[in-house]
């Protein structure tokens, strides 16, 4: 299977399965016998639920800071983050046997009875969704065989699918996603807005208006391949003037967007910046 992309010299993967696709955007497979182009990188706000397992490995998550350090005793590190809505600075001491899974917004429930998103919180840690979740991803990890790898992942989610109908709350992320006010969204669904907003934090993990932001900021992403001048992105995706686009772009990157699309390559449908 050839790579969608290539992140810090790491194959980027789409889902071969035309059912996954539906569900998951991608995952990668680190080595700890990689050479990173860099240790360190920022990875940008996005509406991806991402579930990774690190063999040997302890991950400290802290102040918009993730740190992947070598551990001495034989153990899986899994931690699921889902509230991705602020730069993160991802540091590695050293490249670690990793598994990374990106779920669509709303894929992860296709495949889980049950997630508990918990408000003021981005992630869980020691994720194990089913009894045999780490040992099949350990069995994973020890595979040499990169094609082998990527059969046995697919075939796992696969095995974990479930038949359930999101068809009436769909139509809700379309209509975040084409910038309907939230108050309006609520009130076409008959509900008070502080009801709508509990409703989505638990279908999505993260609120209304940071996924109204996160969408957003893809969509500028997008635009930028068209449109050069940020002037010009800044109307087509409905900032009242280029100043609220500069501030509201430096919130969501830390920097100011001259900066990030000289370092960023946009290419990739995830954004990493390497320091």
């Amino acid at each position: 299977m050839i790579p969608e992309q290539v992140k810090n010299g790491i194959p980027f993967y789409k889902p071969k399965s035309e059912i996954l696709k539906k569900y998951i955007d991608g995952y990668y497979f680190m080595s700890e016998k990689e050479i990173l182009q860099s240790n360190r990188y920022w990875s940008f706000p996005n509406n991806y639920c991402i579930a990774t397992v690190c063999q040997n490995a302890h991950v400290i998550s802290e102040n918009n800071k993730i740190s992947i350090s070598s551990s001495n005793h034989k153990r899986l590190a899994s931690d699921f983050y889902y509230n991705n809505s602020f730069p993160v600075e991802i540091f590695y001491e050293k490249p670690r046997n990793e598994i990374t899974v990106y779920f669509k917004p709303l894929g992860i429930h296709h495949f889980l009875n049950e997630i508990q998103f918990e408000v003021h919180k981005d992630s869980l840690s020691d994720f194990m969704p089913y009894p045999d979740y780490l040992p099949e991803m350990e069995k994973i990890l020890n595979m040499e065989n990169e094609a082998e790898k990527l059969t046995a992942i697919e075939h796992y989610w696969l095995s974990k699918l479930l038949d359930k109908n999101f068809e009436l709350f769909e139509p809700v992320l379309c209509d975040i996603e084409c910038g309907t006010k939230i108050s309006e969204i609520a009130k076409k669904m008959n509900i008070s807005r502080q009801h709508f907003h509990k409703l989505f934090f638990k279908n999505i993990g993260k609120s209304p208006s940071d996924y109204k932001k996160t969408h957003r900021f893809k969509s500028i992403i997008e635009s930028q391949k068209k449109v050069k001048d940020f002037t010009g992105l800044s109307y087509d995706n409905s900032f009242y003037d280029q100043p609220h686009f500069n501030k509201d772009f430096k919130n969501l990157t830390g920097i100011n967007p001259g900066s990030f699309f000289k370092k960023v390559d946009t290419k990739d449908s995830n954004f990493w910046l390497f320091v």
